[in-house]
């Protein structure tokens, strides 16, 4: 008897010990778990069969995509330039922002994509909504009463426009909520991640605002810098909501739970750090520059002695799931509407891939969930060294059907089955 509780005792010691060493020492989450029901966590994790699918544009570029079985890729728009996210309208209006090439620039434009022909899958009526824009990645859309407003934001700054039901242009001046850090690529120190993102959550408006470098100490003086901020949609009462993430490209909300992509550090080698696809928490410091996951792990990132450093790599939290170092995840969807299991309940995220080819990583559009991912839906828009594209956005259209944009190529496609 005696023997058998000292087995029990020493049993639930080496329990205690490992719960210690893995959560309380080491301080990680296992993984950062959604909060409402809007995620759900039941989806089939059957692997997908990719199947070849000939692209032909109309530049007369062809390739072939590699396409999660049952399901077709067509390009829907085709001569944009550096066509980036998407977003509906309140009156189903599909809008578009073009960065026009990757220099900072003020040639952006925003374009309304109408006229969808559901036989050949294509619009065939493109308007220009706003142009001469200094790097628009996306707008968003806010009702406040009898008003709605589209908002954008530019490197420099945020700004609305009152938006009416079949507008083809504003018709009034746009109003500035705020201004953001505005260095350009003529920056000594590199003038990096010049785009801003938004979105919308229970009547508060949403922005984030990349790192000024690689992997430095911001400016006291710009505390919004690699941070997601929140403020009222007036732009009164900004604060910062998140830190510590180098550039957060695509946010959503999902219900009540906010999704990020997060690129790590450039200079780790061509394995690390991973990218990552994350759940965002108020009040929550994601590591960088101090920091940084790999292999499941927040590790210390010594690059240089750090003179502010604010947190204890410890306590930063892993991803919700980890997406391949330099994959470059950029916007991304979620498909709790949709029927098939293929996409029911699962994320689809627009790998941009890495911008040295050798790497090879991303060019893709990938399915993400919680422990499983990233898997290709489509892959093949990198071949040896040759780009045929660089996915940027995805889009949920109804039911089984997606669009994604390509910016490399200036490619809107559909995607359905």
């Amino acid at each position: 008897m005696k023997k058998s509780i000292i087995l029990v005792v020493i049993i639930i010691a080496i329990g205690i010990a490992c719960f210690w060493y893995f959560h309380v020492k080491s301080g990680q989450n296992t993984a950062q778990n959604s909060t409402s029901d809007a995620v759900k966590d039941s989806f089939d994790k059957t692997p997908l069969t990719l199947v070849p699918q000939n692209v032909s544009l109309q530049n007369g570029i062809s390739f072939t995509l590699q396409v999660a079985k049952g399901f077709t890729v067509t390009p829907a728009f085709e001569g944009l330039k550096r066509v980036r996210f998407m977003a509906k309208s309140p009156d189903e209006r599909l809008f578009v922002t073009d960065m026009y090439d990757l220099s900072d620039n003020t040639k952006g434009k925003v374009y309304i994509l109408d006229g969808w022909n559901p036989q050949t899958k294509k619009f065939t009526n493109i308007t220009t909504y706003l142009e001469n824009l200094r790097n628009p990645n996306n707008v968003a859309f806010y009702t406040e009463g009898a008003k709605t407003w589209l908002y954008i934001a530019l490197t420099d700054k945020l700004v609305r426009y009152q938006y009416k039901a079949g507008d083809d242009s504003p018709s009034q001046a746009p109003e500035t909520l705020a201004t953001f850090p505005d260095y350009g690529l003529s920056y000594k120190y590199g003038g990096w991640h010049l785009t801003r993102t938004v979105a919308f959550h229970n009547d508060k408006l949403y922005v984030s605002v990349g790192s000024s470098c690689d992997s430095c100490e911001e400016k006291l003086s710009e505390p919004m810098r690699a941070s997601i901020l929140e403020m009222n949609p007036d732009g009164s009462d900004s604060k910062v909501y998140a830190n510590g993430l180098r550039n957060a490209v695509g946010i959503k909300w999902v219900g009540n739970d906010f999704f990020a992509t997060a690129m790590g550090s450039d200079k780790l080698g061509n394995d690390a750090p991973q990218d990552t696809f994350q759940y965002i928490t108020g009040g929550r410091n994601y590591g960088w520059p101090y920091c940084y996951e790999q292999d499941r792990q927040i590790l210390e990132y010594n690059a240089q002695p750090w003179q502010q450093k604010n947190i204890e790599c410890s306590t930063a939290p892993l991803s919700y799931e980890p997406l391949g170092a330099h994959s470059a995840p950029l916007g991304f969807d979620y498909f709790g509407n949709a029927s098939d299991i293929a996409l029911h309940n699962y994320f689809l995220v627009a790998l941009h891939g890495s911008s040295i080819l050798s790497i090879g990583r991303g060019y893709q559009i990938a399915r993400v969930q919680q422990r499983f991912g990233p898997e290709p839906f489509i892959t093949g828009f990198l071949q040896g060294n040759n780009r045929y594209g660089r996915p940027a956005d995805v889009l949920f259209n109804g039911d089984n059907s997606f669009f994604f944009t390509d910016d490399f190529g200036g490619v809107i496609y559909y995607v359905f089955k």
